[in-house]
């Protein structure tokens, strides 16, 4: 459907848990964060009923997130139930890639349609100071695993930070040229923990792979639901994208909208509007009240997220903003990503 300001939504992030197995020092403090009752998180049937309504309001993708998604026991069951939704095209997930190996096989029987795993780095030590003690091999097991499946669509996720080692965006490019995966840099987000990281832009990134692999064409072809823009560069196999929400906003396209895993309808990132679903089902509301909120979330969504404004031109700064409202007269998101579905 459309919603205000003529934009097609037809691609929605579910959040199925907010629990995770990592401490991304970007994402949550070292002692993580209170963990919300199983009571409270959306069961899958509840999930599935979501879905099939905004199905039927014109949402024809669905990604699975988190926390963690895959630390959702019988998450590929609930892939199985979603892409037998009529009017649903694609599935796909967002994971950390830890325990991507010993599920891919089920997940793609289920019909998974695309893997993003997300990977700041190929060392090894310091991806277990940026994950507070995880393991690099294991994410490096789960991609290879998932490229054995060549219908699978695999891409690598890197959140690049300011004072890293440039080197190791220059290695992680490889992976694009070697044709494991096609190799995405994003920029910080100012949610949450994010706030107090600087991260680097997408033209730094760009910048530095220049200088190592030579000038890149741009790539105009459909790669995925979402905002990044693809490049390819000479001798790759795979190509590197860049999403760059802070230095170059998109909203203008933006085409999606977030279901918490506490059954809240999130239209935009940034800011803490929405509707509670989970009350609505749990209030035993039928299909064309859920429909209609839903419908009314949608159509609402804002013009655009404020980050620059709100957060200063940098993440890292601080709040410039003193107070928690944007010039719509909603307020900024102050939970964890986590908590949010990434």
């Amino acid at each position: 459907m459309r919603d205000q300001f003529g934009r097609n939504i037809d691609y929605m992030r579910v959040s199925v848990t907010d629990r995770c197995n990592l401490r991304c020092v970007y994402c949550m403090p070292a002692e993580g964060v209170p963990y919300v009752s199983h009571q409270e998180i959306l069961s899958f049937d509840e999930i599935v009923r979501i879905c099939r309504i905004g199905a039927e309001l014109g949402i024809t993708k669905l990604k699975l997130t988190g926390g963690e998604p895959l630390v959702r026991k019988g998450l590929p069951e609930l892939l199985k139930m979603l892409k037998k939704i009529p009017g649903i095209e694609q599935v796909t997930l967002t994971t950390n890639g830890t325990l991507l190996k010993g599920q891919i096989n089920e997940l793609v029987s289920s019909g998974l349609d695309s893997v993003n795993i997300s990977m700041d780095t190929l060392d090894a030590d310091k991806y277990r100071e940026v994950t507070r003690g995880g393991s690099v091999e294991k994410v490096l097991e789960g991609l290879d695993a998932a490229a054995e499946f060549p219908e699978l669509r695999v891409k690598v996720n890197c959140v690049p930070l300011k004072g890293a080692d440039n080197e190791e965006y220059i290695r992680l490019a490889l992976l694009a040229k070697e044709g494991k995966a096609d190799v995405r840099f994003i920029e910080m987000m100012p949610i949450g923990m994010g706030k107090v990281f600087a991260g680097q832009r997408g033209e730094e990134i760009y910048s530095i792979l220049e200088q190592a692999y030579g000038e890149a064409e741009g790539y105009n072809g459909h790669l995925g639901n979402g905002p990044a823009v693809y490049m390819q560069f000479p001798g790759f196999q795979k190509q590197v994208g860049f999403i760059s929400a802070v230095s170059h906003q998109f909203c203008g396209s933006c085409n999606r909208v977030r279901l918490t895993s506490e059954g809240y309808l999130k239209p935009c990132l940034q800011y803490a509007g929405g509707t509670d679903l989970k009350a609505l089902l749990r209030n035993g509301e039928d299909d064309d009240t859920i429909r209609r909120e839903m419908k009314h979330t949608i159509y609402s969504k804002p013009a655009g997220h404020q980050f620059a404004s709100a957060y200063g031109e940098n993440a890292g700064e601080g709040e410039r903003n003193t107070g928690n409202m944007n010039s719509e007269g909603g307020t900024f998101e102050r939970k964890e990503m986590s908590r949010i579905g990434g």
